[in-house]
């Protein structure tokens, strides 16, 4: 943020949307509109431009997926924060959207100070959920943690609560947002599950995950968004630990 403004890019193909939340967050003399897009490649096209500290998007522009557009956001633009506001509330595209990035995810049947809220927390680094979105996605990873908790019996509940936001792409602000609780203690959690199971690194953390479902089912793996087959389950060891990085270390990002 420059000058303490927080500059925003909308993102709706609806004239009207856009001209409501620009009139409703100029009511905040912090906020600033610098643009708005129309189509999935405007938004990216002008994020490029104006660099906004926050992107408000719905999750149905033309042009591209929601989940495509987020990441070439995050690939062209990694200091900007999107936030998807939108009718559509389905777990699968609520889920590519965090997958993808997104660190917010509200409806548009949403309070106006709630709106205005959430741009002000993406701004400074938060992630916002929807209270029926944060529910809707904790009750389906916990239903899934429950059918394949003895995947891991080393890990307490709650640790295998992170692991599984963890599998689903999901950043330590974002789990931290989802469980309510401080990034510190999600960065001790992921600390203590590199430990038990023997690995140094996030992605071997996943990898085991979703390689070790994908053994005891025999069949596709059961995580948070679809993927395409994979090859037979890798073959996982004991690592040995890289010099000067610990597990505790790179447990923070």
């Amino acid at each position: 943020m420059e000058s303490g403004r927080i500059t925003i890019l909308l993102a709706d193909v609806q004239p009207i949307v856009r001209r409501g939340l620009a009139a409703l967050l100029a009511r905040s003399p912090e906020m600033t509109v610098v643009a708005e897009a129309a189509t999935a490649r405007d938004t990216t096209r002008l994020a490029v431009l104006y660099r906004p500290d926050v992107v408000v998007m719905d999750a149905e522009l033309p042009g591209g997926e929601v989940d495509a557009t987020i990441r070439e956001l995050a690939r062209t633009v990694p200091a900007t924060a999107v936030l998807v506001f939108t009718a559509v509330d389905d777990e699968d595209t609520v889920v590519a959207a965090v997958q993808a990035g997104a660190r917010g995810y509200l409806l548009k049947n949403s309070a106006d100070d709630g709106i205005v809220r959430a741009v002000k927390g993406l701004a400074h680094g938060d992630a916002v959920l929807g209270p029926g979105i944060a529910d809707r996605l904790i009750s389906r990873i916990g239903s899934r943690a429950a059918r394949h908790q003895d995947l891991f019996p080393e890990l307490t509940g709650r640790e295998q609560d992170v692991l599984e936001l963890m599998v689903a792409g999901m950043r330590n602000a974002a789990i931290a947002a989802h469980l309510h609780l401080s990034p510190k203690t999600i960065a001790n959690h992921i600390s203590t599950i590199f430990g038990k199971l023997h690995v140094t690194s996030r992605s071997e953390a996943i990898d085991l995950a979703k390689g070790l479902r994908r053994g005891r089912a025999g069949g596709p793996p059961l995580e948070l968004v679809r993927t395409a087959p994979v090859a037979a389950p890798r073959q996982f060891h004991r690592p040995v630990p890289l010099a000067g990085r610990t597990p505790a270390a790179m447990a923070t990002s």
